[in-house]
């Protein structure tokens, strides 16, 4: 707690510069070793910095302001060209700023608690009389100030946000910046989702991946943005909209359809496949969702992608995300199956063995397969699933993800279908799963019901043995 609470101190940027100065000045640093010196100071007091610009401030060139930061002269020379509403020299500005902002989250900071949105709220609205490159640069400087800081935007710049993504709906460059405004603005922030949603933002991302369907930072942004309007990450809100924003893009905008054909259209780029197969696992939110993902051949899809693409561990992580998400409906369990998905995850899992990540969303996509299904149980068994999952809990003693998901497959596997017990004790489950429960805290109920359903003696743990009264008053 003493520990939480120290790295929890904060400083101003002026009372850092101060100290700076003050190392400048008074005991003759560089401004380097000046800078270095009030690190070490605050940080041995336990102050967090990490929204402090660690740079000495800057005399202006004239010499006669006083000095400051790149990214506050960047913001002075940007408002004095807005002031005489000159495009080329409010173009240069806001991609310096720009740049600044991209610099460093510190510089952000800074920046936005010394008004910059506002004065890039005008060089927006002065870019939409102007001209395209001034809108485009405007655009690329919000989304940079507001990464991380989603609660800049106000109701004006949200509507010209979607008035932007309206009117330029056929400009990739544009489309793909404003959509990352989008994300930057809906990220941790429910009222602005809701506001956005409301606004209708949703076709317009979707019809971006459509229109877009040869630019792949466009695709990959839109996915991006559509994900992110299925969290539920704002801890000052109780309750999200996470559903139902998903269920919008899936029922309103065929959401589902528009990712399985951008897919088609994506066949030898793995970045694109990963994020188009990660949005289509926060969309397989029900039942018939997860069918219509089979239906519209994106089962098809992801097993093809899990045997060729075996190369691309990022990419194998999604489809194996994806095939999990879409199994939660019994049917499509049986599909997966039937379509050779077992094999393949098995397979997959063999071969990226030295991988923790893949070794838990494998055996995680497995477990699922085999839920209720014996005769998919036997399918995974018999395909080496039970052997593949033990390699991964011995490969990896300290991954707890990887050691409870082992745990609930091999209880999955025999929950149903005692006959296994025995031939997957043999390849020394009792010893791996025990191992699992005495090494983490995560696996202790998990790790007890595989060990329960494998026939082996469980012993059952007294979590309080003191007498009544024992407690202080």
């Amino acid at each position: 707690m003493e520990q939480a609470a120290m790295a929890s101190k904060r400083i101003t940027q002026d009372t850092f510069d101060a100290a700076v100065r003050e190392n400048i000045e008074e005991f003759e640093m560089g401004a380097e070793e000046a800078v270095r010196e009030a690190v070490e100071q605050f940080e041995s007091q336990g102050v967090d910095l990490s929204n402090i610009v660690k740079t000495a401030p800057k005399v202006s060139k004239d010499g006669h302001q006083e000095s400051t930061h790149d990214v506050l002269q960047a913001l002075d020379d940007l408002q004095e060209s807005l002031v005489g509403s000159q495009p080329q020299e409010v173009l240069v500005h806001l991609a310096r700023f720009c740049e600044q902002c991209r610099h460093q989250k510190a510089s952000r900071f800074l920046a936005a608690q010394k008004g910059a949105y506002p004065i890039l709220l005008a060089a927006w609205q002065l870019a939409t009389t102007s001209h395209q490159g001034l809108l485009l640069q405007a655009l690329s400087a919000l989304a940079a100030l507001t990464d991380g800081q989603p609660d800049l935007l106000d109701a004006q710049g949200l509507q010209l946000l979607i008035a932007t993504l309206s009117q330029n709906a056929t400009d990739a460059e544009l489309t793909c910046c404003g959509i990352r405004c989008v994300r930057h603005a809906c990220l941790k922030h429910e009222q602005n989702r809701q506001f956005l949603v409301k606004a209708g933002v949703l076709p317009l991302l979707t019809t971006a991946i459509t229109q877009h369907s040869q630019h792949a930072d466009v695709v990959r942004e839109a996915c991006w943005a559509l994900r992110v309007m299925t969290f539920d990450d704002d801890i000052r809100v109780p309750f999200g909209h996470a559903h139902e924003h998903a269920k919008m893009i899936v029922q309103e905008n065929r959401g589902l359809k528009v990712l399985i054909e951008a897919a088609r259209a994506f066949p030898n780029n793995p970045g694109v496949l990963s994020e188009l197969c990660s949005t289509l696992s926060r969309l397989a939110v029900r039942n018939e969702f997860c069918q219509e993902v089979v239906d519209l051949g994106g089962l098809n899809i992801l097993v093809t992608l899990l045997a060729d693409c075996n190369d691309h561990q990022d990419l194998v992580k999604q489809v194996l995300s994806a095939l999990r998400a879409i199994a939660g409906n019994d049917d499509v369990k049986d599909a997966i199956v039937r379509a050779g998905g077992t094999d393949s995850i098995v397979a997959t899992m063999t071969q990226h063995l030295a991988s923790p990540q893949v070794c838990e969303h494998s055996c995680a996509a497995l477990c699922v397969l085999a839920l209720r299904k014996p005769k998919n149980s036997r399918v995974i068994v018999e395909g080496g699933g039970a052997l593949a999952a033990l390699q991964a809990m011995k490969a990896h003693p300290q991954e707890a993800g990887v050691q409870k998901q082992a745990c609930m497959l091999i209880r999955n596997l025999v929950s149903r279908s005692q006959a296994f017990s025995k031939p997957i004790l043999d390849l020394g489950a009792e010893e791996l799963i025990a191992q699992a429960r005495a090494s983490h805290l995560d696996c202790e109920d998990v790790a007890k019901a595989a060990l329960r359903d494998l026939g082996c003696r469980v012993e059952l743990q007294e979590l309080w043995t003191g007498q009544k009264g024992d407690l202080a008053q």
